[in-house]
């Protein structure tokens, strides 16, 4: 048996703890075949990995993940015919990858996890927070006829700056010290790709399209021994209910039978499937 840890990374609410939680359902009620299968959990996270799996199942939006309240999860899996595998996930707030963005700063603990050989980076692809342009936006008011003021002053802040930017700035500092500890393996999860397929591209023309500049960055600017492959996941299926209001989409969710074939996995060249252990299979290999 070998050991691997996943590094599994992503700003608030990328829909990390919606992928852990379809994927603890997807291998331990065995509805569908799936490349990789269960064996064991070695870490007590069975209440909290059953508690998020029901609150998928009923389609209910999961609790944020707090800074203090970080777990690991190590579960074993193998692939058929093969070596079982030990896989580590430190569940990681995403506060703790915008803390390192914004005040360029990293948790000890978290930058120890962050040196595994394999990494798993979700972006929300119906969330993602493109540059606007100040030509756009003038045109825009024009066509509105809204003045717009030329005095206003607004504070810059990290924060403020387009998904794409943190995203690349992260991923340059896995390849420098503390953090580089040579060649690796990377998946892009764009998740919620349920809301972006209708667009009618790959998960990597997405990429290009929508996030040029970290799309250039995997291409030219990356480390040449990491290798990259870029997943579109809807682990969650649909929308789920608001606080005190039910939305139709989940009604829907939960009426399917087979709880896991809401899930969704593109890859370009390959058929959609319901794996989730897809992008971890090729992680491992």
């Amino acid at each position: 048996m070998t050991d691997r840890s996943v590094v599994v990374m992503g700003l608030p609410g990328s829909g990390k703890t919606t992928f852990l939680a379809a994927l603890w359902h997807l291998v331990t009620e065995g509805e569908l075949d799936s490349k990789l299968t269960y064996v064991t959990l070695k870490t007590n996270n069975v209440a909290h990995l059953n508690k998020i799996a029901e609150v998928w199942r009923l389609a209910r939006k999961p609790e944020r993940t707090s800074v203090a309240g970080d777990r690991v999860v190590s579960m074993i899996l193998k692939a058929d015919g093969g070596t079982p595998q030990t896989i580590t996930f430190p569940d990681v707030a995403g506060e703790a990858f915008l803390q390192m963005w914004e005040e360029r700063e990293c948790d000890d603990v978290v930058a120890t996890w962050l040196k595994g050989p394999s990494v798993l980076f979700f972006i929300h692809a119906d969330t993602v927070d493109s540059p606007h342009w100040v030509i756009d936006e003038t045109l825009r008011s024009e066509r509105l006829g809204l003045e717009r003021g030329t005095d206003e002053v607004v504070q810059w802040s990290p924060r403020l700056a387009p998904t794409q930017v943190q995203v690349t700035d992260l991923l340059q500092s896995m390849q420098a010290d503390p953090l580089d500890v040579g060649p690796r393996r990377l998946a892009i999860v764009l998740s919620a790709w349920d809301k972006v397929a209708p667009e009618g591209m790959s998960p990597e023309d997405y990429l290009r399209v929508k996030l040029p500049l970290l799309h250039q960055f995997l291409k030219h600017g990356f480390k040449p021994q990491w290798e990259v492959r870029v997943y579109g996941v809807s682990a969650q299926g649909g929308d789920y209910d608001e606080e005190k209001k039910e939305h139709a989409e989940a009604m829907a969710l939960r009426e399917v039978k087979l709880p896991s074939k809401r899930i969704r996995v593109a890859y370009a060249g390959a058929d959609e499937s319901h794996d989730l252990t897809e992008p971890l299979q090729w992680l491992l290999m």
